[in-house]
């Protein structure tokens, strides 16, 4: 269950009066992020690939728009920002999902989509959402820090996740004074983990209950919570930011 969180009493909301985009906001991190974002005053206008859990959780916030359409598809991303009617703040995109194979087992028409889908998304928003984007707003995307280690299958996701932050850094200073941040989070309990690891998600929460120096599995809020920290403050940009509860400073 999610709480959502409420600004204090006395205190001014942080997204007061802004407009979010998030391209994946009809569930786990993304819509978690819409959620947070509404709590503190934005209006948000949500994308997805699936119209009917898109339509529900746009009414669940009282979306100020929705847009059904496959991020990873250039002619309709640059079409959904062509067609906003008014000025943007902030864009979060947490469309995609890893691949993992050993080389042996590889489908390598999957590992090339999974080699290009999440920089070539990364270009597509900067080139079509940058100038739609207030001077001083946030482009925010989602990377991971899970396959900074090596290992058998993890070899594509290693490579994106290497590659991510360099994009990033690179986007900051291209679309300037539009920020652009990464967050690079470990694993996050999310439907996508649920569909990914099936019968033995519940082993994994356990062993990161007993492991992970916070003593919890990281959530979506979680995670939402760093987005709009990251759309608040002004000064961050070109970043990758970690959020894995210190999954990395742990063994498995």
């Amino acid at each position: 269950m999610t709480t959502e969180r409420v600004p204090a009493p006395g205190r001014e909301p942080d997204l007061l009066g802004q407009t979010v985009v998030v391209i994946g906001g009809s569930a786990g991190i993304g819509l978690e992020t819409a959620r947070r974002a509404r709590a503190e005053g934005a209006d948000v206008i949500l994308t997805g690939r699936d119209g009917e859990r898109l339509r529900r959780a746009a009414t669940d916030l009282d979306a100020l728009g929705t847009a059904t359409f496959d991020a990873h598809d250039m002619a309709a991303l640059e079409g959904f920002f062509a067609g906003l009617e008014a000025p943007i703040d902030h864009v979060m995109v947490t469309a995609g999902r890893p691949y993992y194979a050993p080389l042996a087992e590889m489908d390598f028409d999957e590992a090339r989509r999974a080699l290009s889908e999440h920089p070539m998304v990364m270009l597509g928003a900067a080139r079509y959402a940058g100038p739609r984007v207030r001077p001083g707003g946030t482009l925010l995307f989602m990377g991971g820090t899970g396959a900074r280690r090596t290992g058998v299958g993890l070899g594509i996701i290693s490579a994106t996740t290497a590659a991510l932050p360099a994009l990033t850094a690179n986007l900051a200073l291209e679309i300037a004074p539009v920020r652009v941040n990464l967050i690079a989070a470990g694993f996050v309990d999310t439907p996508l983990s649920a569909s990914l690891l099936a019968d033995q998600l519940e082993a994994r929460r356990d062993q990161l209950r007993s492991t992970l120096p916070i003593g919890r599995v990281v959530g979506p809020a979680d995670v939402a919570a760093l987005a709009v920290h990251l759309m608040t403050n002004t000064a961050l940009t070109g970043a990758t930011y970690d959020i894995d509860g210190g999954q990395q400073l742990v063994p498995g």
